[in-house]
């Protein structure tokens, strides 16, 4: 489950970053009022976790990954 939370989130800030790179437009900062409000940061902070904890998915052996071990 925390693997797919990280993986989701990861996919939104890096959507984010690809609008902020192509189009100059930070979509968070714009939906929730600026890039300093604390909706926006909050959003910044749960992708940079998302971030770090996704780096264990790279030293975790395949049996190791919970969407693998569910479903077999």
């Amino acid at each position: 489950m925390w693997d797919k939370l990280a993986l989701i989130l990861l996919i939104v800030g890096g959507i984010n970053w690809g609008l902020v790179g192509i189009f100059q437009l930070d979509l968070i900062a714009w939906m929730f009022g600026g890039a300093g409000s604390l909706i926006a940061r909050t959003l910044y902070i749960l992708v940079a976790i998302s971030a770090v904890w996704c780096i264990s998915l790279l030293f975790r052996k395949e049996g190791e990954l919970s969407y693998n071990s569910a479903s077999r």
